[in-house]
């Protein structure tokens, strides 16, 4: 897995590679407004994620997702905070984003 210094680098890499989308979360889905996509945790992977922890403010802790839907032929990338600033998202939701490297 690659290592990125900054969650700029891993979206610029991630853009790249093909992940052209923006996802955002909506509790117990994922959304992509510019194609009106609605991706709920079965319909779509986990393909990479990159972890960002700021060493002195919280607002600086980021998950950058790379994420696909073969059903829906997307590509595009989550960015979400955690710790103190994450949102609240459905158990399935929080399952499907604990990223499992494939083997």
């Amino acid at each position: 897995m690659k290592s990125f210094d900054t969650v700029t680098e891993a979206v610029r890499d991630l853009q790249a590679r093909g992940y052209v989308h923006d996802f955002r979360v909506n509790h117990d889905c994922l959304l992509c407004d510019e194609k009106e996509t609605k991706l709920a945790p079965e319909e779509f992977e986990v393909d990479e994620v990159y972890r960002f922890e700021g060493n002195t403010d919280p607002g600086d802790e980021n998950v950058v997702y790379g994420i696909s839907s073969a059903n829906s032929d997307l590509k595009g990338i989550l960015v979400m905070a955690f710790g103190t600033y994450a949102e609240e998202i459905s158990g399935d939701l929080v399952e499907k984003l604990r990223y499992t490297p494939k083997s």
